[in-house]
């Protein structure tokens, strides 16, 4: 079989060579106009005059609009239709869009961008999250509530209790591909979008909105993304909408894509987020119960803000059974960038609550954080299959005598659990117990260089919580010569989704993997779409494909069965051939063969994810198919003059299951563990006092560099089977690995902790100056 082989990127070449076409490589058609905005330059206010003249008059433009030359709203929103295209009278954030000017080349509409005289009445902007509370500005009526039992009085009646707070700050994806489409009339209207997005149906129903067309009049095409991480989910919507909206109004192809310094000031970030917490725990630092306040700036539109906060309510409890938790959130309006979707959405804040929680518990009973985070694990699952965990630990039981499932605090069993093994296998790899106590004797004989270790845990929840978005869709051909061509709905960007399920259709075959090729995801093949995201593309996408492989062998199978007077249970399709019984010949034998037979070689495969269902407002059901796990180990050293620091080593042990191809998971994994450090560490983002955004380029805004990665990084993947039925018992690996960045965070907590008494209270992102503030708190409290 082709699936469990580390095979590379089908593109890899292509990467590496600078060949593989991106939406900006793709050769334009003559006349092609180019798109720019003209942006906000304060948050808040409200136009009382705009002067295009020297717009419209710049060298190249053909076509400037404002909001009132727009066929309606146009808007670009994904969930609450508030964001129009072009702003009107009233701003909102700087950077937003206010006119849009159409020029026959890309440095010619950014030129004539900049030409416009705009007069605003400014209004006080709402920028921190005090300040949106006391204007009790925000998305939906009051705050989401959830609870299990009355945590209040559980912490109260608990030997011990503390309080505290954690800042962690947002991120931007910085893809190194910006945003970006194309727009090419056709006949009758219609039109066809090369976007570099994740959601292409999502493209295709707000270009049809716009121009006022059913959704079978706009085609939207994506081969390929250079990175998107969420950010490609919603945010491509305005370049697409506009580019058609140009073509409509001027009959020639349109493109438009973003420097960097305007993707990064026009587009949405992760939420950040400020949370406040009170536990109450006893002397072995097991939690009695916990109370969460989630605050969140989500920006100036709704965009995904529900859902982030919602799933970072999900993720509250983490790897750790709480049996009584309230989590009360807030997702607050602001006159910024509307946050959005980004690798874990919301999913790393909560679990990084509650990751705080149980390091300060740790602190304040003088226990190692491991084992504080140990004794509060959900019960280990009984092994249901062969190839995973040996041994573990037995669930427990009620008075009855029975094994007990224990539940998360939003009532969905925990039947899969295996962190317990997973840490003690991490800790025996990578040698924790040795480490901890040399960092130890480290720390007591060196008063500048501190060092520190953590090792944290995940359990992320895999599935849209959405639940209707759970679904996929996928068309296969084979040709009379037994090539194979085939289309579903995931997108590439990168992450290998595409490799990942021409494995699928191989092993399904039984051919070479040069005999099956993907084309470029096509909304006129695959209809209705879900996005890229939630990890879903190898679940959803991959057994859409298995599907429509399995119908069409099935076909073949008969028809060859009555040729060759056998059984179609003796059919089997292996290493390039079919075996029939006793006799045997090749694949594209058999193609031909059934091809002139009038056999149907063509068939579609549709795929919904089982037993997901879910409450939002009641906080209540199964919103995820199964859980990803994991456990990361990381090492730090840390100046204490400086607040300088450096990654040691990272030892990360992670479960995808049956690996659908395990080269690429690593890979996952590994982008994954830096990119999540880099967000906890060098990524900061800053608005001043006006909103606008400072860190708008990479001169001052520091994603991690090679230099950065630990000199020791060791990545394996657990040996085990996803206990449900995945694509060849495989598990999601886009988003879980993204938490073990949290171990850099803890480790750094505890190289501060050591030089003093105080609890560290150390925010994210972990900045040196953020270390160096610490480190003076620690030893002067």
């Amino acid at each position: 079989m082709s699936v469990a082989k580390p095979l590379p990127h089908d593109a890899a070449a292509l990467h590496v060579t600078g060949k593989a076409r991106y939406v900006d490589d793709i050769p334009t058609p003559p006349g092609t106009l180019h798109l720019a905005f003209g942006l906000s330059s304060v948050a808040n206010g409200r136009i009382t005059a705009i002067n295009l003249d020297a717009v419209r008059a710049a060298p190249g433009v053909v076509l400037v609009l404002e909001a009132k030359d727009l066929p309606g709203d146009c808007d670009c929103s994904p969930s609450n239709h508030d964001e129009p295209l072009l702003a009107g009278h009233t701003v909102n954030y700087v950077g937003q869009q206010v006119f849009l000017v159409a020029a026959t080349s890309h440095l010619a509409a950014r030129r004539a961008a900049r030409l416009a005289r705009i007069t605003y009445q400014e209004r006080d902007a709402i920028l921190s999250i005090d300040d949106a509370m006391a204007a009790d500005d925000r998305f939906e009526d009051g705050p989401r509530i959830w609870s299990r039992g009355d945590a209040g009085a559980a912490i109260d009646s608990a030997k011990n209790v503390i309080e505290g707070s954690l800042t962690m700050g947002g991120q931007e994806h910085f893809y190194l591909e910006s945003q970006a489409a194309m727009a090419l009339p056709q006949d009758d209207g219609e039109v066809v979008v090369h976007s570099s997005t994740q959601h292409p149906t999502e493209i295709q129903h707000k270009v049809a909105h716009a121009l006022g067309l059913p959704m079978h009049s706009v085609r939207v095409e994506t081969r390929r993304m250079g990175g998107g991480f969420g950010g490609k989910e919603s945010q491509g919507n305005a370049l697409a909408i506009s580019c058609a909206l140009v073509a409509r109004m001027t009959g020639r192809p349109v493109k438009m894509r973003y420097d960097r310094d305007d993707d990064m000031t026009i587009t949405g970030k992760r939420h950040d987020f400020r949370i406040d917490y009170r536990v109450g725990f006893d002397d072995g630092g097991v939690i009695a119960g916990v109370e969460f306040l989630h605050l969140t700036r989500a920006g100036w539109s709704m965009d995904l803000t529900l859902p982030v906060a919602d799933r970072a309510m999900l993720h509250a409890d983490n790897a750790y059974f709480i049996p009584a938790m309230r989590i009360e959130s807030h997702r607050l309006r602001t006159n910024m960038q509307s946050a959005t979707a980004y690798r874990g959405f919301g999913g790393p804040q909560g679990m990084l609550g509650i990751e705080r929680v149980l390091d300060h518990v740790a602190y304040a009973v003088g226990r190692d954080p491991l084992e504080v985070r140990k004794a509060n694990y959900y019960a280990e699952a009984p092994v249901a299959e062969a190839g995973g965990p040996s041994a573990p630990p037995s669930p427990p039981e009620d008075i009855s005598g029975q094994k007990k499932v224990q539940t998360t605090h939003y009532g969905q069993p925990v039947e899969d659990f295996e962190l317990g093994a997973m840490t003690a296998a991490l800790e025996a790899s990578c040698d924790y117990a040795t480490r901890r106590a040399a960092v130890r004797k480290w720390n007591a004989e060196n008063s500048v260089l501190k060092k520190g270790i953590a090792l944290t845990p995940v359990k992320f929840g895999i599935s849209f919580t959405l639940t209707h978005l759970n679904q996929a869709g996928a068309l296969v051909h084979v040709y009379q010569d037994g090539s194979i061509r085939m289309n579903h709905g995931g997108t590439e960007m990168g992450q290998g989704l595409f490799q990942k399920v021409a494995q699928v259709a191989a092993s399904r075959f039984g051919v070479p993997m040069a005999v099956v090729k993907i084309t470029a995801t096509d909304t006129g093949k695959v209809p209705n779409t879900s996005a890229t995201a939630a990890s879903s593309g190898s679940d959803l996408n991959g057994m859409a494909v298995k599907i429509a492989c399995d119908t069409i062998r099935d076909r073949m199978a008969g028809y060859l069965a009555q040729q060759y007077q056998c059984s179609p249970a003796d059919v089997r399709f292996k290493d390039g051939s079919v075996q029939l019984g006793s006799q045997s010949i090749s694949f594209a034998e058999a193609a031909a063969l059934c091809y002139g037979g009038r056999v149907s070689l063509s068939a579609t495969g549709f795929y919904k994810t089982p037993k997901v269902e879910w409450d939002r407002i009641k906080g209540q059901g199964r919103p995820f198919y199964y859980f990803a796990y994991g456990v990361s180990c990381s090492e730090v050293v840390v100046d204490t003059l400086t607040g300088e620091y450096r990654i040691l080593r990272a030892d990360v042990l992670h479960d995808c299951g049956s690996s659908l191809n395990p080269a690429l998971d690593v890979g996952q994994v590994e982008g994954a563990y830096v990119q999540g450090a880099g967000w906890l560490t060098t990524e900061e983002l800053l608005w001043d006092d006006k909103g606008r955004l400072r860190t708008h380029a990479p001169s001052t805004y520091k994603i991690p560099a090679c230099s950065d990665r630990p000199d020791v990084f060791t990545v394996a993947l657990w040996d085990g089977r996803n206990r449900e039925n995945t694509i060849y018992r495989s598990k999601a690996v886009g988003e879980p690995p993204f938490m073990h960045g949290i171990s850099v965070l803890m480790a750094l907590s505890d190289a501060v902790g050591s030089c003093g008494t105080a609890y560290p209270d150390l925010d994210a992102p972990a900045t040196p100056e953020r270390v160096l503030a610490a480190i003076e708190r620690v030893r002067h409290v």
